[in-house]
């Protein structure tokens, strides 16, 4: 049991939390969530013991076994399983001391090291460190490889590995599922909920914590909430709690309103005074109930594009790859990612790439760019084709010391100084914020500027590996609203399923070399990631992929179908309104004539045609406005 007593925090001058009250019971799988600054990390740091409270106490167990994932990897030259199998730190010891005795030919010394093993179940220890490895998407043959060989991203999971293998109580992630893939991040999930220890986790991946967490605590305004249930759950009684606090200020603020109308009608009125008192004491015994400060949400929007052409972008039969050493030429140094690529993009599709890292899919990506030429087949492109692309270097490739209007002077420099202003305005980078060195920017905050910067160009295909990386869950939340409200097409990978679910009519799957359309949504591809060793293994590799061209064929038919039927219903649409204009002129004319005295002086054949001219252009009128209305809604849904 973990217990905060009247606990504060501070930063500099800035009190991040006040006074909580908190138990975190043994066992609980909590999930910490707040915006940006709210205090997360810090509260993790004091858990930890590298903060101080400003104020109250912090009860923990003495005893208790703490991980936590390291935020820095040294260029080690230890192969990445014995790094990994160092988190255990005992069993590592008993090891070295095994080794080292053995070399001095010392029995008795071995002889402890081994019993001490033993007691540590340790010699499964390697392969349990392997298994880590192959979870978090380490292939065997990386197992031995020195630490200081892999970048950045893959050493991160090295990190989240070795936190693993740390037989612990309590379990600290901050942020776990960053610079990890869909299949990583769905074979940690497994992990962490099969742990048998206190869990808390920092995520700013709804879908993860649904399927983890126990528990939330929300850091909001200083102040630590505990809510039981996931994070969905935390939403919906969150929401429940605003909509009542709302609803008892209005009733709050009405009696008070009553009651002023009272006292100031009365107070001077001595047959009244002793009721203008008793409000009075009424009045001032009211608890103050807060109206819910509305928070806006934040927003943006990707501007619809100049031109959309229909068939975008098509790859026949492509070899993807990429040579590792341009100096070496050709040779040894091709890596062949990807073979026989057959991929087309038309208007209005919706792609979602999934498949583990290393597979491909940012290979494919860059091939469909251009940023990475093909070694065989033929890349074809539209001549109205404009791609905005993000990639997973984007935010560290911004201009250092550079602002945001910097970076957009760069694009447009012929455009208004004030023009860029507003647009960077939407988002959220207005006044003084627009003119501030990216230096100091949070990660989230890169993002969304390097997002801006591609929104500026009106691309009609957007294709974007893994941009939620550094965002929070309101900024993930305007993503998935702006990507969805989008006209053009998009290609997306990322590991946020919540993204990929809002945002995707359609899955393909990079894996052993092949692009090949997957045939259900994400539920379905976790389904089927959990089956496809047995499957590999009693049916070949060929069978174990998922096997669905054919109904992949028809869905591409049937939406293209669709697409021509949607293209059919605008024409008409356009016509109809066009028609109904000239009815509304001529009923217009008509009825200037029926309305003229004179008229009704003349001919009763004249003014009988003029009737019956008007109701037949009613009529077809109100049968027009329903088959636009029709139409509409049809292309409406």
């Amino acid at each position: 049991m973990i217990a905060f007593r009247h606990f504060a925090l501070r930063r500099g001058s800035r009190l991040l939390l006040s006074d909580i009250d908190l138990v975190i019971q043994s066992g609980w799988r909590l999930g910490v969530i707040g915006r940006n600054g709210c205090g997360k990390s810090s509260l993790f740091a004091a858990l930890q013991g590298e903060l101080e409270s400003d104020a109250g106490e912090l009860d923990m167990p003495g005893k208790l076994r703490l991980a936590s994932v390291a935020q820095e990897t040294p260029a080690l030259p230890d192969a990445a399983i014995d790094y990994v199998l160092g988190g255990d730190e005992e069993l590592a010891a008993a090891m070295r001391d095994e080794a080292e005795a053995g070399e001095r030919g010392d029995m008795e010394a071995m002889a402890r090291a081994h019993h001490r093993i033993e007691e540590l179940n340790g010699y499964d220890g390697r392969a349990r460190a392997g298994r880590l490895l192959h979870g978090l998407g380490f292939p065997p043959e990386t197992h031995e490889r020195a630490v200081k060989e892999f970048s950045g991203g893959w050493r991160g999971r090295l990190n989240l590995a070795r936190a693993l293998m740390c037989p612990s109580d309590l379990l600290l992630l901050d942020e776990p599922t960053n610079h990890l893939d869909l299949d990583a991040v769905l074979w940690l999930e497994e992990w962490l909920r099969r742990y048998q220890g206190t869990l808390l986790i920092i995520s700013h991946d709804r879908e993860f914590l649904d399927g983890v967490i126990t528990h939330t605590l929300h850091l909001n305004e200083g102040k630590a909430k505990l809510y039981t249930g996931n994070y969905s759950a935390f939403e919906r009684l969150r929401a429940e709690q605003l909509r009542q606090q709302q609803i008892s200020h209005e009733r709050e603020q009405a009696e008070r309103a009553h009651l002023q109308s009272f006292i100031d009608r009365f107070k001077a009125k001595a047959s009244k005074a002793k009721q203008a008192q008793s409000r009075m004491k009424r009045l001032e015994k009211l608890s103050g109930t807060e109206a819910v400060r509305a928070e806006r949400p934040f927003s943006f929007e990707f501007a619809a594009p100049g031109r959309l052409p229909d068939s975008m972008l098509q790859l026949e039969d492509i070899v993807a790859g990429y040579v590792a050493d341009p100096s070496a030429g050709t040779g040894d140094a091709v890596h062949i990612v990807l073979s026989g690529v057959r991929f087309s993009i038309e208007a209005g599709e919706r792609i979602g790439l999934l498949g583990p890292n290393g597979a491909g899919k940012s290979t494919l990506v860059k091939t469909l760019v251009g940023e990475l030429e093909p070694f065989g087949g033929e890349r074809k492109v539209h001549k109205d084709l404009k791609i905005g692309y993000f990639a997973q270097h984007t935010v560290e490739s911004l201009r250092e010391g550079a602002s945001p209007l910097d970076h957009l002077m760069d694009k447009a420099p012929g455009v208004a100084t004030q023009a860029m202003r507003d647009f960077l305005g939407t988002w959220n980078f207005a006044g003084d914020r627009a003119f501030e060195s990216v230096d100091g920017f949070s990660g989230g905050e890169r993002a969304r500027l390097a997002l801006a910067l591609i929104a500026w160009d009106k691309p009609n295909l957007l294709l974007l590996d893994e941009p939620t990386n550094h965002l929070d869950l309101d900024m993930r939340e305007a993503l998935a609203d702006a990507l969805a409200g989008f006209d053009g097409a998009l290609v997306l990978v990322s590991h946020d399923r919540h993204l990929l679910g809002m945002v995707c009519d359609s899955f393909w799957r990079v894996a052993d070399g092949v692009v090949e359309p997957f045939d259900g949504d994400l539920d379905d591809y976790a389904r089927w990631l959990k089956t496809r060793t047995a499957a590999g293994k009693k049916s070949g590799k060929a069978e174990a992929r998922p096997a669905a061209p054919v109904a992949a064929e028809e869905r591409r038919r049937d939406a293209a179908a669709q697409r021509e039927q949607e293209k059919s219903s605008r024409q008409r649409v356009k016509k109809i309104e066009t028609r109904m204009a000239a009815i509304d002129a001529e009923l217009g004319m008509l009825e200037a004539r029926l309305a003229d005295p004179a008229v009704y002086g003349g001919a009763t054949a004249e003014l009988m045609k003029l009737g019956q001219r008007q109701g037949e252009l009613r009529q077809e009128k109100a049968a027009l406005e329903g088959e636009w209305l029709e139409l509409y809604e049809q292309l409406d849904a």
